[in-house]
């Protein structure tokens, strides 16, 4: 067994590309905490007595957690391993995104169980009219406009940008909160067709919309937890949109075995919330094998992937049978 350079171990630092990356998903998430901060405070004079709003306005206070995880995550992920936290602190992404999810959860149930006894119930919400310029109008008008202006951010603006900078730095949190960002044009919708409804004497869409809106928040509760449980539990690495397992494992496996004193290679790739621990396993040709040809084959393989953080390589006589050999990549 052999422990990589200080360059390949421990590392904090990120390349230039994913770098400015980093640099770039913080401006967004600022930027996201401040234009939800000002739609919360605008929706909030217009929320009126509809439910399908007031959901909707919640959903909106809901969506800053996974910026403010995001933003205290990258206090944490920053700091050098020690031997107290010998893995370094990058699990804080996975602990944020799991926070995040948790918190959705709850108020969605919370939220949905409302609407359902408020449906029950047969509740007739009722909107009025407010003074404009002069002129009197009914508030759901302006609950719509808002509701239609708003969504342009999430949608339109962060949402994207977002989910391009999430596979770029291999961030599962950013792309959880991308994805939820530019889901947010149902929730306007939704809150949208139940305002309407109220107008339109349909008393039970608006209740209706909001057990829309809150079911979505509990899906989102339920997909961000289980992945940031999954996740924690140490599961076989993954892109970063868990579609499919991480391409690396096989570009260790296949550099490992293409060199001349490897007759096999599995690997057990642990993903820490944005960089990889790679515990390589070797069968050697020969009996005995020097520790400077462990150290440059660990070098070998922190070069592949700037998401290659810890690298350990070790002979074994056979390859346990938890490691992934990636013979189907």
């Amino acid at each position: 067994m052999t422990r990589p350079s200080s360059a390949q171990f421990g590392r904090t630092d990120l390349p230039e590309t994913q770098r400015i990356a980093l640099k770039k998903a913080i401006r967004w998430e600022l930027f996201t905490i401040v234009y939800t901060s000002i739609t919360i405070t605008v929706v909030a004079f217009v929320v009126g007595g509809s439910q399908a709003m007031r959901t909707a306005w919640i959903e909106d206070m809901l969506s800053l957690l996974p910026q403010l995880a995001f933003l205290t995550a990258v206090i944490f992920v920053r700091r050098r391993p020690t031997v107290k936290h010998p893995y370094g602190l990058h699990r804080a992404m996975g602990v944020g995104h799991l926070v995040a999810g948790i918190a959705l959860l709850a108020v969605g149930l919370n939220l949905a169980v409302e609407a359902v006894t408020g449906l029950i119930a047969a509740e007739h919400p009722t909107i009025g009219t407010v003074q404009l310029f002069g002129q009197t109008i009914w508030l759901g008008w302006l609950m719509i406009a808002v509701m239609v202006i708003v969504v342009v951010g999430p949608v339109f603006i962060y949402g994207p940008a977002k989910a391009k900078l999430a596979p770029v730095l291999h961030n599962k949190l950013l792309y959880a909160d991308a994805d939820m960002a530019k889901a947010d044009w149902q929730t306007n919708a939704a809150s949208i067709v139940g305002v309407l409804g109220i107008g339109l004497g349909i008393w039970w869409l608006d209740g209706a919309a909001a057990l829309f809106i809150s079911i979505g928040i509990v899906w989102d509760g339920v997909r961000n937890t289980k992945g940031a449980v999954i996740d924690l539990m140490d599961q076989r690495a993954r892109s970063y949109d868990d579609k499919q397992p991480h391409p690396l494992a096989g570009e260790i496996t296949r550099y490992l075995r293409g060199l001349p004193w490897v007759l096999d290679a599995g690997v057990r790739l642990r993903d820490e919330g944005q960089v990889f621990h790679v515990e390589a396993f070797v069968v050697p040709r020969r009996v005995k094998v020097r520790t400077e040809t462990l150290s440059a084959a660990s070098e070998g393989i922190a070069r592949l992937d700037w998401k290659v953080q810890d690298v350990v390589v070790v002979p074994v006589e056979q390859l346990p049978s938890e490691a992934d050999r990636a013979l189907g990549d």
